[in-house]
């Protein structure tokens, strides 16, 4: 039997609806299955999940300024229009989004902007609760200096009563250091360094949080630092990432970030004191991210709050960890800091962005005494925390935490409650409990440093 011949150009076409036919089988082969916006100052991010592997070419127009993409492999579908009404007027960096069927298989999406932005575009392989993600991180090209912020917060604070700051106020010699000059208009002397405390033992676990109240206040009278102190807390998790999640439903993320809200009223209380949060709202920021933003802002402190859960039923009680150069103290120190630091897998984060020799080389350079400070940050803690609820274990404990890494800042990281412990999940949801611990915190930064007063330093921006 012959068979038809066909020709050259017979083939070719024959080939080309073979690979349309292909095109088109692929690109209905991903469906959406959620679209996310996650607005903060610092950047939005967008984010498209499905259940397929899809791919997308930017195009960024300057003016006015807007970012288009081309989606290929989905056909429009009501589940991207919703990214239209997810974006909220207060967004910091989106104005709107418009979407349409650009061809067959490809959606194109522009996304108007308020700013010059820096985009990043990436995928995600599927990991933990995610299928596969495609990830618009658009950061603003003008960032403000979170130090300057501070600052400057700190400064209105004092002016906002009826009298301008008095005469030597460390505040407005800080101010007026930035432009090079003291508040009389002198050049600034060198940085001297603050004479320690002779008593540089941590506080015994037990003691009371009142007991000791009125000698530590005359211990930091004596040793007063006439500059900014500032205290960076750190919410775990973030945005994509909710951390551990409680059988109620309750997510890590969420009242961590209450916690860290209420230590920071507290912190700014204090007269020369101001807290730094890693984030103040609900968006993911990379381990890495978190130690560089305390180093920007020269934080004495460095507070890393969470909330976990555990492979068994009912543990309970809080824990206090701070780094290890040896490994970890005990198996469940090692499982915790080994979920920790997977947060980036979960959260999502631009591999070819990062440059991984620099982050690694700036995660090995913690010393012994950073150590050592953030040992007796931690037992500071740990006392106070013992006196509003029960401790997981009754002394720090250490661990390979990537966030605890800062090589110049003491630095902890608190697990407040175990959230997979039904009970206590109420209790971290619960106002009351919220109040005690933030103030047991504020107490335990007090202790450290009535006891390890910070180093006289010039904060020249």
């Amino acid at each position: 039997m012959k068979h038809p011949t066909v020709s050259r150009r017979g083939a070719l076409q024959l080939g080309s609806v073979v690979l349309l036919l292909g095109v088109q089988h692929i690109a209905r082969g991903a469906t959406i299955v959620a679209v996310r916006v996650w607005p903060s100052k610092d950047y939005t991010r967008l984010t498209i999940e499905s259940d397929g592997e899809i791919k997308a070419r930017q195009f960024f127009v300057a003016e006015p300024p807007r970012l288009a993409v081309d989606i290929e492999g989905i056909d429009l579908i009501p589940a991207l229009r919703e990214l239209v009404a997810k974006v909220k007027s207060d967004d910091p960096n989106i104005s709107g989004i418009r979407v349409g069927q650009n061809a067959p298989g490809v959606v194109r999406l522009v996304i108007d902007l308020k700013q010059p932005i820096q985009p990043q575009v990436f995928t995600l392989p599927p990991v933990a609760a995610y299928q596969y993600r495609l990830v618009f991180d658009l950061y603003p090209t003008q960032v403000a200096d979170p130090l300057e912020a501070l600052i400057a917060e700190k400064l209105a604070d004092r002016q906002s009563g009826s009298a301008p700051p008095p005469a030597g106020d460390p505040i407005a010699d800080l101010i007026a250091r930035q432009s090079g000059k003291q508040a009389d208009g002198k050049p600034p002397p060198p940085a001297a360094v603050a004479e320690k405390d002779k008593d540089k033992s941590p506080a015994p676990a037990g003691t009371p949080g009142g007991a000791k109240a009125a000698p530590e206040a005359a211990i930091i009278a004596k040793n007063k630092t006439d500059r900014l102190v500032i205290v960076a807390l750190d919410p775990g998790h973030g945005g994509e990432d909710p951390g551990a999640v409680g059988p109620g439903g309750t997510r890590e993320k969420d009242v961590v970030l209450q916690i860290a809200h209420r230590l920071r009223d507290r912190i700014n209380q204090q007269p020369n004191m101001r807290a730094y949060l890693t984030r103040d709202a609900d968006f993911f920021v990379p381990l890495h991210v978190r130690v560089q933003k305390a180093r920007r802002v020269q934080a004495d402190l460095f507070i890393s709050i969470h909330a976990d859960a555990f492979f068994t039923a009912r543990p309970q009680g809080a824990s206090v960890f701070a780094l290890s150069e040896k490994g970890a103290s005990s198996s469940a120190a090692r499982w915790i800091a080994d979920k920790e630091n997977s947060a980036d897998l979960v959260g999502g984060i631009n591999v070819k962005a990062k440059d991984a020799q620099v982050q690694k080389a700036l995660l090995d350079m913690s010393t012994t005494a950073q150590i050592n400070d953030s040992l007796k940050l931690g037992s500071a803690m740990l006392g106070e925390i013992g006196n509003v609820g029960k401790l997981h274990k009754p002394k720090v404990e250490q661990a390979g935490f990537a966030v605890l890494k800062a090589p110049d800042i003491p630095s902890v990281l608190v697990e407040t409650a175990f959230i997979s412990n039904p009970d206590e999940e109420a209790r971290l949801r619960s106002e009351d409990y919220q109040i005690q611990l933030a103030d047991a915190l504020m107490r335990g930064i007090t202790r450290y440093f009535a006891r390890n007063p910070p180093l006289a330093r010039n904060r020249a921006v």
